[in-house]
């Protein structure tokens, strides 16, 4: 079964790292490597979700989002967007932009993709920052009936009951990077992009929510109308509600994975700023095995089986919102460092997960 599910992903995987190789050498096909567990690592609960939802959908509609979905997660969320960045940052149309980073300037004076990026690096960390800082601190404000590390989690949770917690300590955490990270020059540009960043989140999870209530109608007049049909005998209405139901659960997926999709791409700049690479490695690569686990999760029914998995992958989201935020003081994090602290935190949250099973194994015995 795991071949069968992940061959697709292994395929592709091995195809991108030789692309990698013959674009820019081992130290691109490190990095690419590294955006991809990133974007795994990064995207494992976002796999979960997926997969408690995607089960109750009929067999055409997880086709559907598993082919037209995985297209719109590759090309739109992890092409698309990042060089859409360059665009609004840098000032450049989008032909120009393209251009630009498929094909550097041979003159070392002029301008290349990498130093419009670099050039843009405030905006850039500062809506990234903000933007997995709301979605980190949003994780631990959150009810949850089972915590990691409780001696943080359970009092944050108890203080997270006022209301919009998270937005004032974002906010302040915003004000104070400006105030005492920031030189003067870049300032005001800061605020306003770490406000469009948390501004981009709230609308980003607000989508969510709207369209997780309209699911939650969907499956109660699903549950009576297949009432009713059991009454009738009539499987025409149910076929018909199951229909509706799918589509709009297929809404409600593609906006969760574009919302967990922001921290992967967001992420991805504090790595390298090359859009080929970013592409490979999130898209081809990450995109890809995120899909084939979310499948993986349902065939198996393992969802209940690691259940630090998700905590870890928050807590990694978090360290990266930091290290993004606390770049704008102009001090450089080595690429490897930034990669790999997600994939320190998700070991950690494996290996707690086994621990509690083999506990609790040990317990019933």
């Amino acid at each position: 079964m795991v071949l069968r599910i992940f061959g697709l992903s292994f395929v592709v995987t091995a195809i991108s790292l030789v692309v990698a190789l013959v674009y820019g050498g081992w130290e691109a096909v490190a990095l690419t490597a590294i955006l991809g567990i990133l974007e795994v690592s990064l995207s494992f609960d976002n796999a979960v979700i997926n997969a408690t939802v995607l089960r109750r959908m009929s067999d055409f509609w997880q086709k559907i989002f598993l082919t037209i979905g995985i297209v719109i997660a590759v090309f739109g969320m992890r092409l698309v967007f990042p060089l859409a960045i360059v665009w609004i940052t840098a000032g450049l149309n989008p032909v120009d932009a393209l251009d630009l980073a498929l094909n550097p300037p041979s003159d070392p004076n002029a301008d290349s993709y990498e130093s419009l990026i670099t050039a843009a690096h405030p905006q850039i960390a500062s809506f990234g920052g903000m933007f997995l800082l709301m979605l980190f601190l949003g994780f631990l404000f959150e009810e949850k009936e089972l915590t990691w590390l409780s001696w943080i989690e359970r009092p944050l949770e108890r203080i997270g009951k006022l209301e919009s917690l998270e937005v004032v300590i974002a906010t302040a955490l915003l004000v104070g990077t400006a105030s005492f990270l920031v030189d003067d020059e870049h300032r005001a540009t800061v605020m306003i992009a770490g406000a469009l960043g948390m501004i981009t989140y709230m609308l980003v999870n607000g989508l969510g929510e709207l369209f997780n209530v309209e699911e939650e109608n969907v499956e109660h007049e699903l549950d009576e109308q297949a009432a009713a049909a059991k009454r009738t005998g009539g499987p025409s209405e149910l076929a018909k509600a199951t229909g509706k139901a799918g589509f709009f659960l297929f809404l409600y997926l593609e906006v969760l994975d574009a919302s967990f999709s922001f921290d992967g791409v967001i992420g991805a700049f504090a790595i390298t700023a090359d859009p080929i690479i970013i592409a490979l490695g999130l898209g081809f690569i990450g995109a890809m095995f995120v899909r084939s686990l979310t499948v993986y999760l349902v065939r198996k029914g393992t969802l209940s089986e690691y259940v630090y998995l998700e905590h870890g992958a928050h807590w990694a989201i978090g360290a990266l919102a930091f290290i993004l935020l606390y770049s704008l003081s102009g001090v450089h994090i080595p690429e490897v460092v930034t990669g790999l602290v997600g994939v320190v935190l998700i070991a950690a949250a494996l290996v707690s997960s086994i621990i509690r099973r083999r506990r609790e194994e040990a317990a019933t015995v």
